[in-house]
């Protein structure tokens, strides 16, 4: 029987993206391995979810927008219930390039790691310069509060073995559930890897990433959290 690799697409108000992203991750070719996309609604107010049945994948939908780490968490379990062997996590918004799909599953078809992180950080050609230091910022924060050392804590293209993503349990629904997910890969001792990716910048994709505010949002949710998991 052929691997089958699960890629987990959470969107939210991403009509003008999904369906070309589908597309990209569909012409990714992996040799012997069965792909399944799994695009999670979260809410969204525009085509997101019609256009995403219209390209033949799986939509499930949220009623309500609850954040990128609830469709997450929703996307993942769906995976694990589908059989996928490897589970890659993506965004909607068209930042990745699909082929860095194969850079990630890699580590994990080889058996060297449980989970991989594409990170933006090692290959900044491109990125703003005000994005390099929230980056930085996210990753101190990461650290000092789980411990856990990562070269791009928020990037949102990231692999898991089928084992690794049974693991994983998902406390919080917005951005600082990317934070959390580290912080899991280091509870459950599970071996992480990082591969550069080249993030796509383009005026679509910086808007619709986390700006100060929501940042300031994420970082009291972060150590909210830390005070949870200490209690």
């Amino acid at each position: 029987l052929p691997m089958k690799l699960a890629i987990v697409i959470p969107a939210y108000n991403e009509a003008a993206t999904i369906g070309d992203v589908i597309r990209q991750i569909r012409a990714v070719e992996l040799p012997g391995v069965e792909k399944e996309i799994i695009v999670v609604d979260d809410g969204s107010s525009d085509q997101t979810a019609e256009i995403a049945r219209m390209e033949n994948v799986v939509v499930m939908r949220h009623l309500i927008n609850r954040g990128v780490g609830g469709a997450l968490g929703t996307g993942i379990e769906a995976a694990v219930r589908s059989g996928a062997d490897w589970i890659v996590t993506g965004d909607a918004d068209g930042q990745h390039s699909a082929d860095d799909i194969i850079k990630l599953v890699e580590p994990i078809q080889n058996g060297r790691a449980d989970v991989v992180i594409g990170s933006r950080m090692m290959d900044l050609v491109g990125m703003p310069w005000t994005r390099r230091m929230a980056n930085r910022l996210a990753n101190r924060i990461t650290s000092v509060l789980f411990g856990v050392r990562t070269t791009d804590s928020q990037s949102g293209l990231r692999a898991f073995s089928r084992p690794a993503a049974q693991q994983i349990e998902f406390t919080s629904n917005r951005y600082e559930a990317l934070s959390e997910m580290t912080a899991e890969i280091h509870r459950h001792r599970l071996r992480l890897e990082e591969v550069p990716i080249r993030a796509i910048y383009t005026g679509y994709s910086l808007s619709k990433g986390q700006g100060f505010r929501t940042g300031l949002k994420t970082l009291f949710r972060l150590l909210l959290s830390r005070w949870l998991r200490q209690t």
